[in-house]
C-alpha cells in the first residue's frame, strides 16, 4: 500500500451492508410499495448503480470477493466455511495501511475466527454490545407447526415491540447504537473506515408493526410465477420448490411474506438514517463517503421459493444495491446509473474515494469514472458463481450436523446430495442476456426482456449468442483463474550464497536495476547479499 500523504485530508468512508437485500426492494429503483427514503436521498446526492451484481448468491463467498477485489474462484472461496486466511490482505488491511482507523461490526462473515492476530492486524475497533442502557429482550424466531405454511417459509410475521416491559431489540439495533458511539468517539488524528454489517433483511421474515404499516400491499410488484417441471430449471430450484412447499401457499400468504420483507428493508433504511443524522450532527457528513451494498438478494416467493441457494442466479438473488454518496470533494453525475457493475468493484472504488493507491493485485475496477459521468460505460459482462464438485466434501461442511427440525434442513439435505443438485455453476450476464454454465446439468439461457421463467438453452435462434457468451466466460476464467503473489521469493539461502560468493569472488547478477558484472567492492559476503536484496526490494 502506498503511504497516504495527509491523512486528515482524506474522507471518512462508511460501508453500510445489509444482508440479503435485493436491488428491486428500493423505492428509487421502481418498487412503489417499498419505503426507503434515506437510500433514495443518497442516490440523489450520489449515484445508485441499478445493475450491480454480486459474485456469489451466498454470504461468505460474496464478502470474501468484494472485500478483496478477487472472484470467489481465484482463491477458492466458494464455501460458507472457508473465510479469509492470514495471508490474504483485504480492504481493511489496505485502509489501515493508508492511515485509516478501521472499525467493523461483529457481523462480518469475512475473516476466519481462529486467527486472532489476523483480526487485530486489520481492525482497530469492533462494534460491540457492551453498553446497553435500557433493559431489552431479543426477538426469537418461532417456527410454525410441521405441515403449516410457516414451517419452511421462514415467515414469522409481525413481532411485538415490547415484552414484559422490556423493549424488544435485535442485534442490528445494537450494532447501529455502537456505530453511532464509534462515530462520536472517532480519533481526532486520522480518518475512519467503518464497515456496518447487518443481519436484516435476512430471514426469518419478521418485523415490528410500525414498519409493516409503511408498506402498501396494493403496490406490491408482480410476483414471478412458481416453477413448473417444464420450465427447464436446475435441480436445486425444483428440489427447493418440492421440499419447501411455499409455492402451494395461497397468494395472500405469499404477499404477506413479501410485505414483511419490504418492511424489514424499511427498518434497515431507518437505521441508515440514524447514522446519517449522527454524521450531520457531528459536522462530518460532507467529509464522509457512504457506500450502501448488499452481499446478495432473496427469492422472497419469486419462483415459489424463499431465502436463497448457493448455485442459482436469478436477478432476485444476484442483482443488489450499490449506492455511493461521495464526500463533497467529488461531484457525482447523480441519480440512477444503468452501467453494469460488480460488487468486486468495491475495493478499487474505495481506493479512488480515499485518494490512495494499492499495490495488491485484484480484479476490482473503480466505478468512479462512471459515477462522474453516466455516459461512461463500466463493464460489458458481469459474473456470478457457486456450487461444488461431486465429492467436494469441504463444500458440504455446513451439512455435517443437520437438524431436521431446523428451517435450513431441507436445503442442506439437497446440498448434501451427490447427484449434481449442488452442481458447480457460473453465470455471465449482459444487459440483454443471461447464460449459466452448469457442470452436471443442462445449461441455462434467458432473454432478459422475456424474464427468467423459462430456460431457452435449446432454442436454435440463440445458438450464436450462447456460443459468444460461453467464449467470453472462458476468457474471463483465464484472466482471473489465479493471481501471482506480490511477495518475491528468493531461491537460495544466505549460507548458500555466501559460500558461492566467497569462492567465486565476482558473481554475475542480472536483476531488477542491477546488470552486468559486480565486484564485492570491499563488502563482506553477507553485506553484498543484503545490498542485492535491497536492490531487488525483497
Amino acid at each position: 500500500m502506498k503511504k497516504s500523504v495527509k491523512a486528515m485530508n482524506k474522507p471518512n468512508i462508511i460501508i453500510f451492508n445489509p444482508d440479503q437485500m435485493r436491488a428491486d426492494a428500493l423505492h428509487h429503483l421502481g418498487n412503489l410499495a417499498s419505503h426507503t427514503p434515506n437510500m433514495d436521498a443518497l442516490s440523489e446526492e450520489g449515484v445508485s448503480f441499478k445493475n450491480c451484481f454480486c459474485q456469489s448468491p451466498v454470504c461468505v463467498p460474496s464478502r470474501c470477493s468484494f472485500m478483496t477485489g478477487n472472484y470467489p474462484h481465484t482463491n477458492g472461496h466458494r464455501t460458507m466455511s472457508y473465510l479469509l486466511q492470514p495471508d490474504e490482505d483485504n480492504l481493511f488491511t489496505d485502509m489501515k495501511n493508508a492511515g485509516y482507523y478501521t472499525i467493523s461490526s461483529a457481523r462480518g462473515d469475512l475473516m476466519a475466527g481462529q486467527y486472532k492476530k489476523y483480526h487485530r492486524k486489520n481492525i482497530d475497533k469492533y462494534l460491540m454490545f457492551n453498553r446497553v442502557k435500557t433493559p431489552i429482550t431479543f426477538v426469537k424466531a418461532v417456527r410454525g407447526e410441521k405441515g403449516s405454511d410457516t414451517y419452511n417459509s421462514f415467515a414469522d410475521g409481525i413481532i411485538p415491540e415490547n415484552q414484559n416491559g422490556r423493549e424488544i431489540r435485535n442485534t442490528d439495533d445494537l450494532t447501529i447504537d455502537s456505530a453511532i458511539r464509534a462515530i462520536k468517539k472517532r480519533p481526532a488524528d486520522k480518518p475512519f473506515f467503518m464497515f456496518v454489517g447487518l443481519n436484516f433483511p435476512h430471514p426469518p421474515y419478521q418485523i415490528e408493526q410500525k414498519y409493516y404499516d409503511m408498506i402498501d400491499e396494493s403496490k406490491l410488484q408482480k410476483r414471478i410465477p412458481s416453477i413448473k417441471d417444464s420450465d427447464g430449471k436446475p435441480l436445486m430450484e425444483t428440489g427447493l420448490r418440492d421440499v419447501l412447499g411455499v409455492a402451494d401457499c395461497p397468494e395472500e400468504r405469499l404477499n404477506e411474506i413479501r410485505r414483511v420483507y419490504l418492511a424489514m428493508c424499511a427498518k434497515v433504511d431507518d437505521q441508515l438514517g440514524r447514522i446519517i443524522e449522527t454524521l450531520k450532527k457531528e459536522g462530518i457528513y460532507d467529509d464522509t463517503a457512504i457506500v450502501v451494498i448488499s452481499d446478495h438478494g432473496d427469492y422472497t416467493t419469486d419462483f415459489g421459493l424463499v431465502e436463497k441457494c448457493q448455485n442459482c442466479f436469478p436477478d432476485c438473488l444476484v442483482n443488489v444495491p450499490f449506492i455511493i454518496k461521495p464526500a463533497s470533494n467529488i461531484k457525482a453525475d447523480s441519480g440512477v446509473n444503468s452501467s453494469l457493475t460488480e460488487l468486486v468493484d468495491l475495493c478499487a472504488t474505495v481506493y479512488d474515494l480515499a485518494g490512495i493507491g494499492c499495490d495488491r493485485l485484484s480484479f476490482s475496477k473503480s466505478v468512479i469514472p462512471s459515477l462522474l459521468d453516466k455516459s461512461t460505460p463500466h463493464r460489458e459482462f458481469v459474473f456470478s458463481e457457486g456450487g461444488r464438485l461431486i465429492g467436494e466434501a469441504q463444500c458440504t461442511e455446513m451439512n455435517l450436523f443437520i437438524n431436521e427440525d431446523d428451517r435450513y434442513a431441507p436445503r442442506q439435505l439437497l446440498q448434501a446430495k451427490e447427484d449434481g443438485t449442488h452442481t458447480k455453476a457460473t453465470m455471465i450476464r449482459t444487459a440483454e442476456y443471461k447464460y449459466i454454465m452448469r457442470l452436471y446439468e443442462k445449461d441455462e439461457f434467458y432473454v432478459l426482456s422475456e424474464g427468467e421463467s423459462v430456460n431457452r438453452i435449446d432454442d436454435e435462434q440463440y445458438k450464436e449468442i450462447i456460443a459468444k457468451l460461453r467464449d467470453e466466460m472462458l476468457k474471463w476464467y483465464q484472466k482471473t483463474c489465479d493471481s501471482v503473489p506480490m511477495k518475491f521469493d528468493y531461491r537460495f539461502t544466505n549460507e548458500f550464497l555466501e559460500n558461492n560468493i566467497a569462492s567465486v569472488g565476482v558473481p554475475l547478477f542480472i536483476a531488477k536495476g542491477v546488470t552486468g558484472a559486480i565486484s564485492l567492492s570491499g563488502k563482506t559476503a553477507s553485506q553484498f547479499i543484503d545490498w542485492i536484496r535491497a536492490k531487488l526490494k525483497v
